[in-house]
């Protein structure tokens, strides 16, 4: 089963390496990771998508890697109300009659052209990994010479205020 899990870690080398090694002896795959800095000065945050046999190894990962010294906290947010995307960029190969066409097709996933060659498109997608997927799917037959994906970058949506949380006023006194 694939589960997405955030770490937020100290940002200081050999981090990465340690996270992943401990992911590894494991034998977790990891399908897609991300890394970058948080609005924290020296606190960097971690996504990592793997795909876990059952809950119990899926338990012990998480226990193992809030022992690292610079995690600072390890959570599996796959079955919470997230906010996640990701970055694609791909080149199309397309002469010149070609370019409207593919135009049309990527407009409707708010894609948009960021590179133009003589014989190449280079497009720039965001979003969610299925429609990244369908993307590519269609752009598949004009033949993609190249395509980079950033991997998924996830985070918890905000807190909605419960009822009880919410001041009562009148205008009657």
């Amino acid at each position: 089963m694939k589960r997405i899990i955030t770490a937020t870690v100290q940002n200081r080398s050999g981090v990465l390496n340690r996270v992943t090694g401990l992911l590894q002896k494991r034998q977790f795959n990891i399908e897609s990771i991300t890394v970058g800095r948080t609005e924290a000065e020296g606190i960097s945050k971690m996504t990592f998508v793997v795909d876990v046999e059952d809950n119990q190894k899926l338990e012990q990962v998480t226990k193992q890697l809030n022992k690292q010294i610079d995690v600072l906290k390890v959570s599996d947010i796959t079955d919470k109300a997230i906010v996640a995307r990701e970055l694609a960029l791909i080149k199309v190969v397309s002469s010149g009659q070609l370019r409207s066409e593919i135009q049309g097709i990527i407009e409707p996933f708010r894609a948009s052209i960021i590179d133009v060659s003589k014989d190449s498109l280079s497009i720039q997608v965001t979003g969610k990994p299925d429609k990244i997927e369908a993307l590519i799917d269609l752009l598949r037959p004009y033949g993609i010479k190249e395509l980079a994906r950033t991997g998924l970058t996830a985070f918890l949506r905000g807190q909605q205020p419960q009822v009880t949380e919410l001041t009562s006023y009148s205008l009657l006194k």
